[in-house]
């Protein structure tokens, strides 16, 4: 995963894709979330699967024009989950403090 989170930030560089406004990049990975939901709701799993690949990636070049790695932000992320508690409410999990 390395290597390839490597490729895609030589990639955006080469595009000059790792400057400029973070919005637009925003914009663009909002764009590919989009493709997730058009996949799902079509179950087309290559679309979903293509779609998923592309909001990554388009994170990834997020996170640097923001200065952060990519591994910066899933891990604060992932602290901020680590100890949730909650339960699945109709297919989605609800932290504790929001169930009624």
């Amino acid at each position: 995963m390395e290597e390839l989170k490597n490729k895609i930030r030589n990639w955006a560089i080469y595009r000059g894709l790792d400057e400029g406004d973070p919005h637009k990049q925003f914009t663009k990975m909002v764009e590919e979330v989009g493709e997730v939901a058009e996949g799902l709701a079509k179950g087309d799993l290559d679309k979903t699967i293509d779609g998923i690949g592309d909001v990554y990636v388009t994170l990834v070049i997020l996170s640097m024009r923001l200065g952060v790695s990519i591994e910066q932000c899933v891990q604060t992320a992932y602290d901020e989950i680590k100890d949730r508690t909650g339960q699945l409410v109709n297919g989605i999990f609800v932290k504790s403090e929001d169930l009624d």
